[in-house]
């Protein structure tokens, strides 16, 4: 039987909460001294969202957020109190049908200025970057590669952080100009141990992890990992039994969606072209299979077992 998604969510509104903000994906609630990142159905590519949404996305998100956050605690502390309604205050149960799934109850932190960007193959920008120049975000990188190589190391690209419009790369002594050495190196290394042990997690249940962003805040002083959590809006999630180095994978991720905006020449600027039925089931179904691969289970609880890609 097929599996019946629900409506896209693309806006929550929830009376008795105050929004504080809305990103291109998550709109956010002030919850006394904490917040509720709600992940709705919105998609962006290329830093613009599209009209549509993808049913099932926000529940990939959290669940594979959930999922990161939980198997990564030891490395660096996080800002994931609970993802289970009943666990909440009264005010977001009332919320309990639209919220369901699709929301975490955080620490409210001070966002650092900076999306952490971590590649551990060469793709995406990075690969234009390369092919231009040899180096990304001043790197310099060995001659050679071709599209879709694992790099020696996985590698820090740093870029701005906007709600609206695109982030823009900077190179790591921008980084420190921004937050301060000390601040700059400290998060430099966490964003580098989390990508390696999530990749060496990823392989064991079948994907590479290509690249990811991360994104951090500050607690009292203390360094927290927050947002969201190596999910397939933030990473490249390739299948491991059947990569090629030199040629486009198989992704797990929203590359598919890229993929068929980049074909109908769009120039990457407001409005985007529309997306029809068939790409955003291919979307949908893409993510649904990245969080049953990484959690063994899809946010809607079917019948399918884990399996590797």
């Amino acid at each position: 039987m097929a599996l019946v998604l629900p409506e896209p969510l693309l806006s929550a509104d929830l009376d008795g909460l105050e929004r504080i903000n809305r990103g291109k994906v998550r709109d956010i609630f002030s919850v006394g001294a904490d917040l509720l990142l709600v992940a709705t159905d919105r998609i962006s590519a290329f830093d613009v969202v599209m009209a549509e949404g993808v049913p099932g996305k926000g529940h990939v998100l959290t669940q594979v957020s959930e999922f990161w956050f939980q198997t990564l605690a030891k490395l660096v502390r996080n800002h994931l109190i609970t993802t289970r309604i009943d666990e909440m205050p009264e005010a977001v149960r009332a919320h309990r049908g639209v919220l369901e799934g699709r929301s975490m109850l955080v620490r409210r932190a001070e966002p650092l200025p900076v999306e952490f960007v971590v590649r551990g193959y060469l793709a995406g920008s990075g690969l234009s970057e390369y092919r231009e120049t040899g180096s990304i975000c001043g790197i310099r990188l060995p001659p050679g590669l071709q599209e879709s190589s694992r790099l020696p190391e996985p590698i820090l690209t740093p870029t701005t952080k906007s709600e609206v419009g695109h982030d823009q790369p900077i190179d790591f002594a921008r980084v420190a100009e921004l937050i301060g050495a000390e601040l700059a190196e400290r998060t430099r290394k966490v964003a580098l141990l989390i990508f390696r042990e999530a990749e060496r997690e990823a392989a064991s249940r079948g994907l590479l992890l290509a690249d990811t962003k991360f994104e951090f805040g500050l607690l009292d002083g203390e360094l927290l990992w927050i947002d969201e959590a190596l999910t397939p809006d933030s990473s490249r999630y390739w299948s491991r039994k059947t990569y090629r180095a030199g040629e486009p994978q198989h992704p797990f991720d929203k590359q598919v969606m890229r993929n068929y905006l980049l074909k109908t020449g769009w120039n990457r600027q407001p409005p985007p072209p529309p997306l029809g039925p068939e790409i955003i089931a291919e979307t949908s179904a893409r993510y649904l299979e990245s969080a049953r691969i990484l959690t063994g289970r899809t946010p809607f609880h079917t019948d399918a077992k884990e399996a590797g890609a």
